[in-house]
């Protein structure tokens, strides 16, 4: 997920407080320390920025009477590593092992855990995504950390009467050399709670030479696994409260169609159905009927029993052929400036080449592994949200709104989410709404049960909310020496936040907008065609498109100009000794310069290479291929490396990475197309996800670094595709223009 200011709704009026704090606060009574920290100005991104904004106060160290240090992460933990990696920055700082420390997930609130990352560009919500987890807590959770440590200290030297200067700390024991004494955090929790904060400029964060869990492998190990594997992780399908329906809704099997009619006679004679409920659509939901039961199973057998008359609407996209046509139209056209260097030629000069190309990418679903559902008990003028949160602030707006509650009466419990790959933090709050209006139908005919909503697959993957279909009309000119002069890139697809034809969304042309190669004459269009089919985020969003469209298309320019792919984006990229190393790397670990390891029975096989800056990290990756004579392929290994800054967790890179790629792989046979109005696909068996049998061995490097850290959850999935693609073109001669590529390929 990428955040842009200017695109996003306005913070709801929870964001708008000030935030300055000259004291620690805290929680009387049990016998814990908890420390808000205080900072003046937000974290280090917004100070390199200069930003005017105040530092949110943080309560994120719990210190107990035994010693056992609890670690508040206000991100949600979706199966990327993230409370591991906060725990990681938490036990270096505080000088604890693993096993004395535990993490839980923040409560909803923005004036405590606001994104740091997010409200250095002034946009002050709790979420989490745009890979900024990591970047938000390393000076946060790190500071917060040191302070309680220091606080600590400063305890033991009152009661041992000695300088805090001559403690030392090893695995939470406190120890003076001096005296022999030493003692547990434990010990020292009620008198450390009693002092002053210390100043910002007493708080000393441990240097990187120092770091002994920090980039450090198998220092840290996954602390949500051991849960997962015993089963008792609690995910939203997991959780039940006294009194709970779940409710499965039917919505319109044609885009934005509105129910006439409904017979629920059958759904109401199934033992258990409690109640049939018609759920009013508008721009935000479709609406349906939904189905009240004791438990999930009978909801759906009676939303299946439903029969129901549907109105059709007449203004409905009606096909992926006639988008697909609509949008190339418009790509023949020109459209909003978006960058601009230098003059287009017309002509190609004398001796030159010339790239004419129209891309065409569709409809992608997140189809995470745990479809959308949502728990939420309203009584009386308070309500209780429990879900995978992944975008607090306004999902807790949004709740407020549908159930006409004031903000400070929805409270939220964060639990784990079995994925999401952007789907949870959508930006009109789809899925939390309709849960919302269901409790409120409900509520006006009595029904005053805590209520939880749960999609089943094809509801998900038919819910719309896709990363947007595009297309990208380019040309590219190469004079007679091979370099490339000139680069004209339109790109058509609607805007992720529903902004009008004349303005920009830079997420949607991110990548394109700051392409990183030395094209003397550039020149980058938008076209939003306004299609009413709402589209949102996914997993590395813009760059989803434009790093296919970019990457395949100097890899041909390389190819056209007959030289060698790396080395022509290497002079490409002079200006970029950052990107210039990451490529290095990729290429030296992979033995680009070697040759590949020949096919059998005729298999042909070859190398392609891409690189991409997303989310402030630079990640390149080599894919080996196989390509058989009858089309078919396989993938058969990729080498990654990565410029992440300062690694947390290798551990955890690395997962990534590899998830990142496997991910990025099922788009080579993915899509979601319209037919007379409705959505094809409806599960794995018509929209293939990877199977573990075809994921390739992968092979991560990241490039030695002590600066500051940037994302790892998105980035590595842009390369992959056209690193795929260009190895096999250089084995068909042929640059695809059109994904998915399916089973085979056109030789």
């Amino acid at each position: 997920m990428s955040i842009k200011k200017d695109h996003l709704m306005e913070t709801p009026a929870e964001g708008a407080a000030s935030f300055s704090v000259s004291r620690r606060q805290f929680l009387a009574g049990l016998g814990a320390l908890t420390l808000a920290v205080s900072f003046k100005g937000p974290v280090a991104l917004a100070a390199e920025q200069d930003s005017p904004l105040g530092f949110v106060p943080n309560a994120f160290i719990r210190v107990g009477k035994d010693g056992l240090v609890t670690v508040i992460s206000s991100y949600l933990e979706m199966g990327q590593g993230t409370f591991t990696g906060i725990a990681t920055l938490a036990a270096e700082e505080l000088d604890i092992r693993p096993d004395q420390l535990k993490v839980e997930a923040a409560p909803a609130d923005v004036k405590d855990y606001a994104n740091p990352v997010l409200a250095a560009i002034g946009f002050v919500v709790q979420g989490t995504g745009g890979s900024t987890a990591m970047r938000g807590a390393w000076d946060t959770m790190r500071k917060a950390a040191a302070s309680a440590r220091l606080m600590l200290l400063q305890a033991a030297a009152k009661t041992w009467k000695v300088d805090v200067a001559s403690l030392s700390v090893k695995d939470g024991v406190i120890s003076h050399a001096g005296s022999g004494k030493s003692a547990g955090y434990g010990d020292f929790v009620a008198l450390a709670s009693t002092l002053p904060l210390p100043d910002e400029a007493s708080v000393k964060l441990k240097d990187s030479a120092a770091f002994t869990k920090i980039g450090k492998r198998d220092s840290m190990a996954r602390v949500d696994i051991p849960a997962k594997v015993n089963g008792s992780a609690i995910y939203t399908q997991d959780i039940k409260v006294p009194g709970m329906l779940v409710a499965v809704i039917a919505h319109p099997p044609t885009l934005f169609a509105k129910v006439g009619k409904v017979d629920a006679s059958k759904a109401k004679a199934i033992a258990g159905v409690e109640a049939v409920l018609e759920i009013p659509g508008d721009d935000i939901i479709q609406g349906g009927v939904a189905v009240l039961a004791k438990n999930t199973w009978i909801a759906k057998q009676g939303r299946d029993a439903l029969e129901i008359t549907w109105v059709e609407d007449t203004k409905a996209p009606v096909s992926s052929e006639a988008l697909f046509s609509d949008f190339k139209k418009l790509g023949a056209t020109t459209g909003t400036k978006v960058v601009e260097r230098g003059t287009q030629p017309d002509a190609v000069p004398a001796g030159g080449q010339e790239i004419a190309a129209v891309f065409e990418l569709p409809y992608l679903a997140h189809a995470p592994m745990e479809p959308m559902n949502v728990l939420i008990h309203k009584d009386g003028d308070s309500c209780h949200v429990w879900n995978g949160e992944q975008w607090h602030t306004a999902d807790r707006a949004a709740v407020a709104k549908e159930l006409g509650l004031a903000l400070d009466k929805v409270s939220i419990t964060q639990l784990y989410a079995g994925g999401s790959f952007g789907r949870r933090a959508n930006p009109r709050c789809d899925y939390v709404i309709e849960g919302a209006r269901i409790v409120k139908v409900a509520q006006q005919q009595n029904i005053m049960a805590p209520i939880k909503l749960v999609w089943m697959r094809e509801d998900d993957m038919r819910a719309l909310q896709y990363r947007p279909m595009t297309v990208h009309d380019t040309r590219l000119v190469l004079d007679k020496d091979g370099n490339l002069v000139s680069w004209r890139w339109r790109i058509v697809g609607d805007s992720f936040f529903g902004l009008p034809t004349t303005k920009v969304d830079d997420n949607l042309v991110e990548g394109a907008n700051d392409l990183p190669y030395a094209v003397p004459n550039l020149l980058v269009e938008q076209h939003i065609p306004g299609t009413k089919l709402p589209v949102q985020w996914m997993r590395s969003v813009g760059h989803t498109h434009t790093g296919v469209v970019g990457e395949t298309l100097i890899d041909e320019a390389a190819r056209k100009a007959g030289k060698d792919p790396y080395q022509f984006r290497r002079a490409l990229l002079k200006e970029h000794p950052k990107m210039l190393a990451v490529l290095d790397l990729v290429a030296q670990k992979s033995g680009w310069d070697k040759p590949l390891a020949s096919g059998i029975n005729g298999d042909r096989r070859s190398r392609g290479i891409a690189i991409r800056e997303s989310f402030n990290t630079i990640v390149a990756q080599v894919a080996e291929v196989t390509l058989k004579a009858d089309g078919s392929y396989s993938v058969d290994k990729v080498y990654c490396a990565v410029d992440c800054g300062q690694v947390i967790n290798p551990g955890i890179l690395e997962s990534q990475v590899e998830g990142g790629i496997g991910f990025a792989l099922s788009f080579l046979r993915q899509e979601i197309t319209l037919d007379k109005g409705r959505i094809v696909q409806g599960n794995f068996n018509t929209y293939p996800v990877l199977r573990i049998n075809a994921m390739p061995a992968v092979e991560v490097y990241a490039v030695p670094s002590t600066e500051h850290p940037t994302g790892i959850g998105e980035p590595g999935v842009p390369p992959l595709v056209p690193a795929v693609i260009n190895a096999l073109a250089s084995l068909t001669g042929k640059y695809p223009r059109k994904l998915p590529l399916g089973n085979e390929v056109d030789l």
